[in-house]
């Protein structure tokens, strides 16, 4: 063999050898009991697990629930046909979930068959485009809904100003009737109002964000009927941001009384506060910010309406305008942070997230 040949061999054998560990997608090799053999860095990392800890263990013990089972791997090994299944939900033994493109194909090492398999995971690209595509929602549904408002409110006003010139003409038992009439356009009025939402500018000031967090907390400690647990969890490490105290106290007030309304008694309320690193918010990749979680221990909220709780008469309750929460977001979005919640039955949780700068601007 000419020393060339010799030379070709050692740098693909390299090569074959360094790339694996240099691939950002997480690679699991299984040999021929479905067990795993080898994963490369970006698999320990997806996985939370070392190679010295995954080796030689069956890859049914590191997933809790995923569609590739047993019986398609078996049946790659034997028909060497590959498969690839994309936006794939994988959850594992500690109830973590991950999402993933996975790519499923025969290779051969010392001459027996062996499985590879490459995952890519995918989450912060879905979660991406999921709040880029609520956020344009959710801005043409607030346009339309504050169009539909200017042209209700202007009717209102002649149709209140006329019935108090009638109520001059009429006797005591006809004012009856031009009170009501004034009564429920006074009501719709105030319907308008809160569907244009906030009407003055915020007013930012350098501040402690956890001098809101504990007026909210005293107040519900001051009126509290169903006797709700109360909890605090504050980092302190966070610094004074900019921001309007009482427009962010009425946000953290709406979705504290929003989940009181549906807990019991004994239920638990966790008013928490991190600083948080490399977040996205309205689409650009925040370095700091301070985190405001409202977590609860309730029934949750109906999946159906999750994805369009931020949008204006959204309700999950019968007796709810749908308006409260269109308004946090809105306020939320006046100080260049972002809204969101995540919820299950047993767990609920909002999350604020207030830029340390105005880079988010």
């Amino acid at each position: 063999m000419s020393n060339n040949a010799v030379n070709l061999k050692k740098l693909k054998l390299h090569y074959q050898q360094a790339l694996p560990n240099q691939m950002v997608t997480a690679v699991v090799v299984l040999d021929q009991q479905l067990a795993i053999c080898y994963v490369n860095p970006a698999a320990e990392a997806l996985l939370v697990k070392s190679l010295s800890k995954l080796y030689t263990l069956p890859i049914e013990q590191v997933f809790y629930n995923t569609p590739i089972n047993n019986d398609r791997l078996q049946q790659l090994l034997t028909t060497g046909q590959e498969f690839s299944d994309s936006d794939v939900t994988i959850e594992f033994f500690d109830h973590r979930l991950i999402t993933v493109e996975i790519t499923a194909s025969s290779v051969t090492f010392e001459n027996l068959p062996h499985i590879l398999l490459e995952f890519k995971q995918i989450d912060q690209q879905k979660q991406i485009s999921a709040e880029a595509f609520q956020q344009q929602q959710w801005e043409s549904a607030r346009d339309l809904i504050r169009g539909l408002a200017h042209e209700i409110k202007n009717p209102l006003g002649g149709l209140r100003g006329a019935a108090q010139l009638l109520d001059l003409e009429l006797n005591q038992e006809q004012k009856e009737y031009t009170a009501m009439i004034i009564e429920q356009a006074d009501r719709l009025t105030n319907l308008v109002d809160r569907l244009l939402g906030p009407n003055q500018l915020p007013v930012m000031k350098l501040q402690n964000v956890h001098i809101v967090i504990e007026k909210v907390f005293q107040l519900i400690q001051y009126d509290n009927p169903k006797n709700i647990v109360l909890k605090r969890d504050y980092d302190p490490s966070i610094p004074d941001l900019i921001f309007d105290q009482d427009k962010l106290q009425q946000t953290v007030i709406n979705i504290v009384n929003n989940a009181i309304q549906v807990l019991n008694a004994g239920n638990q309320i966790t008013l928490k506060t991190r600083a948080a690193s490399n977040k996205t918010i309205n689409g650009k990749r925040i370095k700091l910010c301070a985190e405001i979680s409202i977590i609860d221990n309730g029934p949750g909220i109906p999946d159906h309406i999750q994805s369009t709780l931020f949008y204006p008469m959204v309700s999950g309750r019968a007796s709810g305008t749908g308006l409260g929460l269109s308004i946090c977001q809105t306020l939320v979005h006046q100080h260049n942070g972002k809204l969101s919640c995540k919820s299950r039955p047993g767990y609920t949780k909002f999350t604020i997230l207030l830029p340390f700068s105005r880079e988010a601007s």
